[in-house]
């Protein structure tokens, strides 16, 4: 029987029996509760990448500072990004108000009600657009996050590599079956819930799963060993040296450049240390080239590791004095001189908060 045939005969128990145990073991989060399009919206942005547990505090601070997508839109990129600090994934929180400014200016403060409208929006893809959609407007459109894509392997045992083009294809057209015309979000909401709690990456909890009759995977024992994924390739790791300017009890940040990597965040200046390079040296160096100045690089404060997506790096922090020349950016898009006090008033990338308790 091929796949299509046994996902068609399946779906009238699998949609019964999931939406059931749903309806019965859903937790009670706090987006879950409304069906207001700003609030699904922002849970869903918080929720890439991004346990549960993670977010809620996040979102219960993100909707008290601005209740509406008004709000939101009207706010500053700063304060946007201080009240994201600490999860990570940054380019989502320029989007989310890049997003919010679109909605307000171009669709005069209403939201999009078709998955087709809303990927028209700054990063919303497909997957997010379908959530919402489905959700807030009940809108018949899959969702295929990686929790949905392992329930999907598991089910209907499908052994192919997940990350291959043509095995999305495949998932989604399987979710676009599955997915019921009446209640689509809860559908939708029931499948996630499902991969997050039961249908689990490590030691599944199949006893407790209420798919498990229907579960080709785990009439195989074979439950353990999918969804496929490419191995994993080493990350590279980079040593990068930072400087703790310090002058007249004031400390010199540099904030990033809008688009790339940690974009708009406040950071100690400094940068890689360069093959051969002592630490001290990489730091006159870059100190010289970023800003323009010439620093003596003082005690050592702390090494920090921490893993990007793509590599890892350990950052060397040292408390420096500034002794000659006027700063200037040209790698950054502004600097400031800060006194202690006031570093919470600037949002930094993980490692350089570290840092902070340190001065």
């Amino acid at each position: 029987m091929s796949l299509g045939d046994r996902v068609q005969l399946k779906t009238p128990f699998l949609r019964r029996r999931l939406l059931g145990w749903y309806r019965a073991n859903a937790r009670d989060l706090p987006w879950r509760r409304t069906h207001d399009p700003y609030r699904i919206w922002l849970s869903e942005v918080l929720l890439q990448q991004t346990r549960v547990e993670t977010v809620l505090p996040y979102y219960a601070r993100f909707t008290a500072a601005f209740p509406t997508v008004r709000e939101l839109a009207a706010a500053r990129e700063d304060r946007v990004l201080k009240l994201w600090e600490g999860l990570g994934y940054y380019t989502r929180a320029r989007n989310l108000l890049r997003a919010a400014k679109a909605i307000v200016d171009g669709y005069g403060g209403r939201f999009p009600r078709t998955a087709r409208e809303w990927q028209r929006l700054p990063g919303v893809g497909r997957y997010t657009a379908n959530a919402i959609a489905s959700i807030a407007f009940g809108e018949r459109a899959p969702v295929l996050d990686g929790n949905v894509k392992r329930v999907l392997a598991r089910l209907f045992n499908i052994g192919r590599n997940i990350d291959e083009a043509r095995t999305q294809k495949l998932l989604w057209a399987v979710a676009e079956r599955l997915v019921p015309p009446r209640v689509p979000g809860e559908f939708n909401q029931a499948m996630m819930e499902l991969g997050a709690r039961v249908c689990t990456p490590r030691a599944p909890r199949c006893e407790q799963c209420p798919l498990r009759h229907s579960c080709e995977a785990r009439a195989l024992g074979c439950q353990s060993h999918l969804p496929r994924r490419r191995a994993k390739k080493p990350l590279p790791h980079r040593h990068i040296v930072a400087a703790a300017i310090e002058k007249n009890g004031r400390f010199l940040l540099g904030k990033r450049p809008p688009s790339g990597l940690l974009g708009g965040l406040w950071e100690f200046p400094g940068g890689k240390v360069e093959a051969g390079e002592s630490h001290e040296q990489a730091l006159v160096r870059e100190i010289r080239e970023e800003l323009g100045i010439e620093i003596a690089v003082g005690a050592h404060l702390a090494s920090v590791a921490h893993a990007f997506s793509h590599f890892r790096i350990t950052l060397h922090v040292y408390r420096c004095r500034h002794i000659g020349g006027a700063p200037r950016p040209h790698e950054h898009t502004a600097i400031r001189w800060v006194r202690r006090a006031d570093f919470d008033r600037y949002a930094f990338p993980a490692a350089d908060r570290r840092v902070l308790p340190l001065l």
